[in-house]
């Protein structure tokens, strides 16, 4: 019980320190081995069929589709209310309150969340790395627009290393870590417990090198004792330990539990699914949307 609650408050600290701003996301079979004399070929033949044709690139998982749409919908909704306050229409504080603040951890989570489960299908299907690498660079591609974005409208605060720049750099760590199986779970908690653990020793045994991890050369890193004034930060740690553990979650639904996420959805659910397949193109637009709206609408009623 100790253990566990040391864990969960890491957990908490390091994503409380993780984020500042609005975001802005096959059944195997046990059989014997091929060395055993006693296992029948056909066995095995028909094993590997089966794997394969369940591992096809491309097939869809709408359990994991839904769970990425239940973060797309939260998301619309805290950046609504973030919207509304930023234009004075219901005043909130998005930077210290726990409500959102809260909220904002929960929902990045989720997103790295499935971002390693959509890792772990991707490379059981057999994806490739040149699949892989166009769809990084859309994702690069979508970071740097955020960018431009944000130094047009929040030029103080304009967003250097937001949800989708740290999402680039830790899909390129867990496509060369996938390989490490169960050690992913340990190796998630160590991205999730070093950030505190700087925070409080850095100042004291090496004090020049906070400045350093601080600035913005760096801070992208996450070893900050400073958190960045930005609308959108979202360094490598702790949240690589958050992508990683959904990576380790889905190697192993994929080996052993692939019913729960191959199970069919409730009708209810399905726009959901509908919706989680169309995640980037949805988290590019939805805010511009969402702001023209709300300009359009104070623009009518200042008439």
């Amino acid at each position: 019980m100790g253990f566990c609650t040391l864990v969960q408050g890491m957990y908490c600290q390091s994503l409380r320190w993780g984020v500042l701003g609005t975001m802005a996301p096959f059944a195997v079979e046990r059989i014997t081995s091929p060395s055993n004399p006693m296992v029948n070929p056909s066995v095995l033949l028909a094993s590997s069929v089966q794997g394969a044709a369940t591992a096809s690139p491309g097939q869809r998982y709408a359990a994991v589709d839904a769970l990425r749409g239940v973060a797309m919908v939260w998301m619309t909704v805290f950046h609504f209310c973030f919207d509304l306050s930023h234009f004075g229409l219901w005043p909130q504080n998005f930077r210290a309150d726990p409500f959102w603040t809260t909220q904002r951890t929960l929902i990045v989570s989720l997103f790295l969340f499935c971002a390693g489960l959509g890792q772990a299908i991707a490379l059981h299907q057999g994806q490739g790395w040149l699949r892989f690498g166009r769809r990084w660079l859309q994702i690069a591609g979508c970071a740097l627009l955020v960018t431009a974005g944000s130094l047009v409208m929040f030029p103080g605060s304009y967003i250097h290393f937001g949800v989708l720049h740290g999402m680039a750099i830790m899909l390129l760590i867990a496509r060369v870590t996938s390989g490490w199986g169960r050690w992913l779970w340990l190796a998630g908690l160590v991205a999730l417990a070093l950030p505190p653990l700087f925070q409080q020793a850095l100042p004291v045994a090496w004090p020049e090198a906070a400045s350093v991890f601080n600035s913005r050369a760096l801070n992208w890193v996450g070893l900050i004792t400073r958190k960045p004034f930005t609308e959108d930060y979202v360094p490598v740690l702790p949240w690589l330990g958050v992508l990683w553990w959904g990576m380790a979650s889905g190697q192993w639904l994929l080996s052993a539990r692939q019913r729960v996420i191959r199970s069919p959805l409730p009708a209810g659910l399905v726009p959901l699914a509908t919706l989680g397949r169309w995640s980037l193109s949805y988290y590019m637009l939805h805010q511009p949307v969402m702001i023209g709206l709300l300009m359009a609408w104070i623009w009518l009623g200042s008439r």
